[in-house]
């Protein structure tokens, strides 16, 4: 029998999911003279451009003015908070994209809030090839996306950065398919409160690299939803399994962390 009732989200999963094949459409033509340029997301005045989401609340709320910009870094910061409370939160930049490169200029600062998970000390990340944010659920932790991990120095023990974690998704590596939640890159520590610089070389749905300081880290292929996650498997009945492009957001996850540099520089596919 032909199917004619939908629930509602699915309804605007359907929606969102028209907005961003449009959106990478005029990605693709709108924005081709801004190839090979690098090109600032972040205008070092305030969050225009951006859309916050944190889990528990709707698309757009600001919780405790979580991200903001204070002397022309953005900021993810706690001042406003007594507990963390799994509000984990994302920073969507506007637009989607699927051939470029994205560099970050990092570094963690401070103390971590309390209530935060262990594992989150000094610990944040630069989603790419993201689910648009509309199409979250208002309690959902973390979008379905690539996920770069950035991680601080504890002082002591070995914690590279640029590792690559998979919510809802999946990679190829060396002609295998990756099933596991991160993987560590080759990066070595970077400990204290250092300015630390990131570059992420995303080329549709073939490859994507992870680069610290000038030099590769992590290399892996074929990006792709993970169908045994029941969104993610939502999600690839419209768009097909393998990620071409998405969105890119910055994440919130109890440490705080500052950003001096976010820009683009779009390759040709």
């Amino acid at each position: 029998m032909l199917r004619t009732c939908f629930t509602a989200r699915e309804v605007l999963a359907g929606l969102v999911l028209v907005v961003v094949c449009g959106g990478l459409a005029a990605e693709d033509k709108g924005q081709s003279d801004q190839r090979g340029k690098w090109v600032s997301l972040f205008n070092g005045k305030n969050l225009d451009g951006w859309k916050p989401k944190v889990a528990g609340h709707p698309l757009n709320e600001n919780y405790h003015n979580t991200f903001r910009v204070e002397d022309g870094l953005l900021k993810v910061v706690y001042d406003g908070y007594e507990r963390f409370d799994r509000k984990f939160g994302h920073l969507f930049y506007q637009t989607p994209f699927t051939h470029y490169r994205l560099r970050v200029e990092y570094r963690f600062v401070g103390e971590q809030v309390p209530g935060g998970p262990g594992w989150a000390l000094r610990n944040s990340g630069v989603m790419v090839h993201s689910e648009a944010p509309e199409s979250m659920a208002q309690d959902q932790d973390f979008p379905v996306s690539i996920e770069v991990q950035l991680l601080g120095g504890n002082g002591s023990q070995s914690r590279p950065t640029a590792n690559l974690c998979t919510p809802g998704t999946n990679v190829v590596m060396a002609g295998k398919l990756v099933t596991r939640h991160c993987t560590n890159s080759r990066s070595k520590t970077y400990h204290r409160e250092n300015w630390v610089t990131v570059e992420i070389e995303v080329r549709g749905n073939e490859s994507i690299k992870h680069i610290v300081e000038g030099k590769a880290v992590l290399e892996y292929a074929q990006p792709q939803l993970d169908l045994r996650d029941k969104h993610a498997s939502e999600l690839a009945k419209r768009t097909g399994k393998l990620l071409k492009g998405g969105y890119i957001c910055l994440q919130s996850e109890s440490h705080p962390i500052e950003f001096r540099r976010v820009e683009i520089q779009q390759l040709s596919p």
